[in-house]
């Protein structure tokens, strides 16, 4: 800490101003419309009236969202509104500027302190009464102002360099995805144009209750693991079904072998994995369908042709992730058959594509992680008397 700076208690420069009441002229900003670790504002300007009772706020506050601190929502209006009572206006008191105080509550080190003072476990609030008693270094006015220009001119590069970063891994992925397409929606000589419910089964498993669960035995996964196996992650098996249950089904119904496919049919749907190796396993109904029986058809190019399709829909469905697969609208989705030859020289070329394409990701992930850590180590210069 930078000599001649003092600790000074949050209560003690600044105050909660809850001015509660129905606005109906104003604009309003809800936890949605602040962007997480940024503090930029994403919703609009325009009035907007809610039918429960808001916080009035100013220019003269910062706006902190005390649900899911670690979310770590805060802004600095530029205009006069109304907010979501989830929302704190904080104003400054003569010794403090709002920027500087932005700028604090942006600091890891106050988000970690103000979501460890939280209660309630499946919406965890800040105890804003423990905040107020959070000390805080509070220099002159004038050298805040030279923390907060630092920090400006700073963050402006970072914001570039993460958007740069961000634009890169979209061409990234948009590459991978545009010759999926091209392989997947040109129908070349000698291809012939087949449903999938002609070339093998789909199906789902048996259902399995809770009460069937053991300590051991055969692993039992469910959409996350599923998941996690299709981006070739290692899991932790969390349930198990006995072997005489599993030995049952296997009899009766059948279970996933070699080159048989899984994929997540509900939510965000698309994550595709091909069984390999022989270990036994089970896994949950409905959420999750199988491809089985796919003789003619080289698991990874039906992989391949079936991740073509999801993008497809998800493009249909504006951006959103898909909602639901069902079985009916798969068996009847149609593609283009090559031989066996041309389907393994087809995996062999995406599937180096998709390696590249993970090596560009990694690379710009890293450089996102670094961004982010070097406005952390900024902040945490700025707020220990380094800057």
């Amino acid at each position: 800490m930078n000599k001649g700076v003092q600790l000074h208690r949050l209560g003690d420069v600044c105050e909660f101003e809850k001015t509660q009441g129905i606005y109906q002229n104003l604009p309003y900003v809800g936890l949605e419309d602040i962007e997480s670790n940024t503090a930029q504002y994403l919703g609009s300007t325009a009035p907007k009236s809610v039918k429960s009772s808001t916080f009035h706020f100013s220019t003269e506050h910062v706006l902190y969202g005390r649900l899911r601190p670690y979310l770590n929502k805060a802004f600095a209006p530029k205009f006069e509104g109304h907010c979501s009572t989830e929302i704190f206006p904080l104003k400054p008191s003569p010794r403090l500027t709002r920027e500087y105080l932005l700028y604090w509550l942006l600091s890891g080190e106050t988000v970690g302190r103000i979501n460890a003072t939280c209660t309630g476990a499946r919406m965890p609030r800040a105890n804003m009464n423990e905040v107020l008693d959070f000390e805080l270094p509070v220099p002159t006015i004038a050298q805040q102002k030279r923390i907060v220009a630092i920090l400006d001119e700073a963050f402006d590069g970072i914001a570039t360099a993460k958007a740069n970063a961000e634009k890169n891994l979209q061409n990234a992925r948009a590459l991978f995805e545009s010759h999926l397409q091209a392989v997947f929606t040109q129908r070349r000589t000698g291809w012939i144009e087949q449903t999938l419910e002609s070339l093998g089964t789909i199906t789902s498993s048996k259902r399995i209750f809770k009460n069937e669960y053991v300590k051991e035995g055969v692993p039992f996964y469910r959409t996350k693991e599923i998941k996690e196996l299709a981006n070739g992650r290692e899991i932790t098996t969390e349930l198990f079904i006995s072997i005489d249950r599993y030995e049952e089904i296997e009899t009766s119904f059948g279970a996933p072998k070699r080159g048989d496919i899984l994929l997540t049919a509900i939510g965000m749907i698309g994550e595709i994995y091909v069984v390999e190796g022989e270990n036994r396993f089970y896994f949950k109904d409905g959420n999750v369908l199988w491809l089985k029986d796919f003789s003619r058809i080289n698991p990874y190019f039906l992989k391949y042709a079936l991740k073509s399709f999801v993008e497809s829909l998800n493009k249909m469905a504006h951006g959103a992730a898909y909602s639901a697969l069902p079985i009916q609208r798969l068996n009847t989705h149609k593609i283009f058959v090559p031989t066996t030859e041309e389907q393994s020289a087809i995996v062999s070329v995406l599937d180096s594509l998709h390696e590249e394409t993970q090596r560009l990701e990694s690379i710009y992930q890293r450089k996102l992680a670094a961004i982010d850590e070097l406005k952390q180590s900024l902040l945490h210069q700025a707020f220990s008397g380094a800057l």
